[in-house]
């Protein structure tokens, strides 16, 4: 039996196989900062294994400080975890996952790199799953428990052997789009399959929708204009899509600095606009 770092983790296996057998089966692994941020950052992994059941989310933290407003505007944190945990579980179910992992740290464990906690925890699960692919938060994200969150994942994965590190690992768009990336950069995640599940999944985090953030219209809507405006001179091959970055390079060259890394995209950027105005000066 697994064992997590916190008392409140929660594991869920919803077709009830022994969890071992669950995390065994994984092919697509998303490790993410709150309940319903694998459904906006994963979803590609979700629909590319709903019908093996092979998809295994986790949410490292508890969902303790979200907003919250209507019937859930006098909910203590506590009943918020509760609540968001139970929500998880619902879209873990709607989604075929073959399991579900809520770790419950604070964020505030998340983002102290001198806790061990976090990447022990997220180590012992790579270990248990040994995916093909990986969905993390990408490191240019702007909300700050999903940076930290990024550094707690890269840090469990390099340290597996080389053998066991996956095939590709890639940064998803959630609070920082990431249109802005040269197309050359753009990892596309085509997210056109089944869109009433894809409905469905951010449906079932009924506290964040009641609570003022219309999460079900905004991600539609950025998957459809990240199709449309993919590119000017050919019509639409999806009607969803995710950008994402490759950070399969992070994960096999331990020594690559994060830093240059990351900022190495806004390089391209700066030049790629700096030639087309040269071009038509």
């Amino acid at each position: 039996m697994m064992k997590l770092s916190s008392p409140a983790a929660d594991l869920y296996v919803p077709d009830r196989r022994p969890l071992a057998a669950a995390l065994a089966r994984t092919t697509h692994l998303c490790l993410a900062a709150h309940q319903d941020d694998i459904e906006i950052l994963a979803y590609h992994g979700i629909s590319a294994a709903f019908a093996r059941r092979t998809f295994t989310g986790v949410v490292i933290t508890d969902g303790g400080g979200s907003p919250r407003a209507g019937k859930f505007a006098r909910f203590t944190d506590e009943q918020m975890k509760i609540a968001r945990r139970m929500e998880q579980r619902r879209a873990a179910r709607l989604g075929h996952y073959g399991a579900m992992l809520q770790l419950a740290h604070p964020s505030a464990v998340v983002k102290d790199s001198r806790r061990p906690e976090v990447v022990a925890d997220l180590a012992a699960i790579l270990r248990a799953t040994t995916p093909e692919a990986v969905y993390l938060h990408n490191p240019a994200d702007k909300h700050d428990t999903h940076v930290a969150c990024f550094w707690r994942c890269l840090e469990a994965l390099r340290a597996l052997p080389v053998r066991l590190r996956p095939k590709a690992v890639y940064g998803c768009e959630v609070w920082r789009n990431l249109d802005w990336l040269v197309d050359t950069d753009k990892v596309v995640l085509d997210d056109s399959a089944n869109p009433k599940l894809a409905a469905k999944l951010i449906g079932a985090f009924v506290s964040q929708i009641a609570g003022g953030k219309r999460y079900d219209l905004a991600i539609a809507g950025r998957r459809l204009a990240n199709a449309t405006f993919h590119t000017s001179h050919a019509t639409d091959r999806a009607n969803a899509l995710t950008w994402a970055m490759d950070l399969t390079p992070l994960v096999r060259d331990p020594k690559l600095s994060v830093e240059k890394y990351t900022l190495s995209y806004l390089d391209r950027l700066r030049a790629d606009v700096a030639a087309r105005l040269r071009k038509f000066k």
